[in-house]
C-alpha cells in the first residue's frame, strides 16, 4: 500500500509517499481502507518533533503519518464485534491515516450515518471533537458566557464559533483579514477583531466594558497567550490548545495572579476521548447537529495522498479557511 512516511523529524519535506505492507489487525483492532485522511496541526507537531517527548502522542521513528481518517471496515482482528466488515466508519486519535489502509483500534471507530457524507465525518472526527470538547467540557459555555475565539475562520475556529453560538455564548473572534472577519460573522460571531490592525486585547476589554472575556480559546500559541491571559476577567479561564505560531515562551506562575488570579490549561485531545463511550457521544452530537442544519463544516481543499508535503506547507502558512483532507485514491 501507499503511505506517508516521516523518517526524521523536519518541514514538509520530511513527507515521503513510500510502498509498506498492509497491516494485520490484532485483538481488539480493525483494518480500515482508508477513503479520506484529515490534515490537522498535531500532525505537523509529530512531523516536527513537537511531541517527541510525549507520552500521550508518542512519535517513534519511522513513522506512518495522519491522526484522521475516513473510510470502511475491511477486515476484523479478535475480540471485535461493534463493527463488521464493509461499515462506513471515521475516527481520529490513531496514527497512520496518511495511507490506504489503517489498522485502529475498535473503540476509536464510529459508525458514519447514511446522510452523513465521508468527507464531513472525517473532517469533524479531529476539528470537530476539539470544538465539541472545548465548548461542552473544559469549559461548559452558557448563554451566561463572553469567550475569545482564537483564528476564527480556521477550520476549529469556524466550529468552535457555532457550536458556542449553540450554546447561547456571546463570541469575540480574531481574524486575519476582512474577508475571513466576514466568514466568522457568518458563522455566528458576534464580533471579530482584525488582529493586524488593532491590539485584540484592548479591542477585548473595549467590548466588555474593562471586564474581560470568561475564556480564550487560544490555538495560535507564542504570538497570543500572553495577552490572551490579560484579556480574561478576573478568575477567568485561558484554554490554550495549539500553537500555529509556535510554541509559547514559559509562563510564571506569577503571571497567573498579576492577571487577575485566572486560570490556565494546556489540555490534550486525548484525555476528552477517553473512552468508546465518550468519543461516541461527541461524534453522535456533532453528526445530529449537521444533520438538523445547526452545523455547517467548511473544507478548505482536499489534495492527493501524493501532494501531502503541500497540505502541511498550507496549514504552516495559515491561510486555509476550513477543514484540508487528503484524498487516498487520487
Amino acid at each position: 500500500m501507499k503511505a506517508v512516511q516521516v523518517h526524521s523529524f523536519g518541514g514538509p519535506d520530511a513527507l515521503a509517499v513510500e510502498e509498506l505492507p498492509v497491516p494485520t489487525p490484532g485483538k481488539g483492532e480493525v483494518l480500515v481502507k482508508l477513503e479520506l485522511a484529515g490534515v490537522n496541526y498535531i500532525d505537523v507537531y509529530m512531523r516536527n518533533g513537537s511531541y517527541g517527548r510525549s507520552e500521550t502522542y508518542r512519535t517513534p521513528l519511522p513513522m506512518t503519518l495522519g491522526m484522521e481518517g475516513g473510510g470502511s471496515v475491511a477486515a476484523l482482528g479478535t475480540d471485535t464485534g461493534t463493527v463488521a466488515v464493509g461499515d462506513r466508519v471515521a475516527y481520529c486519535l490513531a496514527r497512520g491515516s496518511y495511507a490506504e489502509y489503517a489498522v485502529v483500534p475498535e473503540g476509536k471507530l464510529v459508525r458514519v450515518p447514511d446522510d452523513i457524507p465521508m468527507h464531513i465525518a472525517t473532517a469533524l472526527m479531529l476539528q470537530g471533537a476539539t470544538a465539541h470538547y472545548l465548548t461542552h467540557s473544559a469549559f461548559r459555555l452558557t448563554s451566561q458566557h463572553v469567550c475569545l475565539v482564537h483564528a476564527g475562520a480556521g477550520g476549529v475556529g469556524q466550529l468552535l464559533i457555532q457550536l458556542a453560538k449553540r450554546n447561547g455564548a456571546y463570541v469575540i473572534a480574531t481574524v486575519g483579514t476582512r474577508e475571513k472577519a466576514a466568514l466568522a460573522k457568518a458563522r455566528g460571531a458576534d464580533a471579530t477583531i482584525l488582529y493586524r490592525e488593532a491590539d485584540f486585547r484592548e479591542e477585548v476589554l473595549r467590548l466588555t466594558s474593562g471586564r474581560g472575556v470568561d475564556v480564550v480559546y487560544d490555538s495560535v500559541g507564542r504570538d497570543t497567550l500572553p495577552r490572551s491571559l490579560r484579556s480574561l476577567k478576573r478568575r477567568g479561564t485561558c484554554i490554550s490548545f495549539g500553537a500555529s505560531s509556535g510554541q509559547p515562551e514559559p509562563i510564571t506562575l506569577l503571571e497567573l495572579a498579576e492577571a487577575g488570579s485566572v486560570f490556565l490549561t494546556r489540555p490534550h485531545l486525548a484525555d476528552y476521548m477517553a473512552s468508546p463511550e465518550e468519543i461516541g457521544g461527541r461524534a453522535s452530537d456533532l453528526f445530529k447537529a449537521v444533520g438538523e442544519g445547526a452545523l455547517s463544516v467548511a473544507i478548505d481543499s482536499t489534495l492527493p495522498l501524493a501532494n501531502a508535503r503541500r497540505a502541511h506547507e498550507l496549514i504552516e502558512g495559515r491561510t486555509t479557511r476550513g477543514k484540508l483532507l487528503l484524498d487516498i485514491a487520487a
